[in-house]
């Protein structure tokens, strides 16, 4: 088998600016932003099991990766701070990612919207809400 995409030559975490730089064969380079790679995961979580399956993601502004993993020579598997770390983002879907960045980077904000849906974590309000109504809430949770 052909490989169709180049070779990663260099993983860099930034965790100051939540980016993940990765450069290929010494001659392109990406930085993926880490709200980026959580909502678009390869994992069945989010994509589903089939077309017309995905999962829009919400409220992963403020995720960060906090462990990289890598799995054989051909991919690598992310830990992130909400917990997510199915989905191994192999050297071609992040270079995919890394090309068509633009398009899908717009087209998750399209989504957003359409859902009325923020990029904002509702984390906060959930707590409160459970605090408030404790009672009807346990039984559900």
């Amino acid at each position: 088998m052909v490989n169709q995409h180049p070779l990663p030559t260099q993983i860099i975490l930034h965790a100051k600016s939540r980016k993940l730089e990765i450069e290929f064969d010494q001659v392109t380079r990406f930085d993926l932003p880490f709200e980026f790679l959580r909502v678009y995961s390869p994992s069945a979580e989010v994509r589903g099991h089939g077309p017309g399956q995905e999962v829009l993601q919400v409220g992963k502004r403020e995720v960060v990766v906090e462990s990289i993993e890598p799995v054989g020579q051909y991919a690598i598997k992310l830990k992130f701070s909400d917990g997510h770390d199915t989905g191994l983002f192999s050297w071609s879907y992040l270079f995919w990612l890394g090309s068509q960045y633009s398009r899908l980077w717009q087209d998750y904000l399209d989504r957003l919207q359409q859902q009325g849906a923020s990029r904002d974590s509702t984390q906060t309000s959930f707590q409160s809400v459970t605090v408030q109504s404790s009672s009807s809430c346990n039984s559900k949770f």
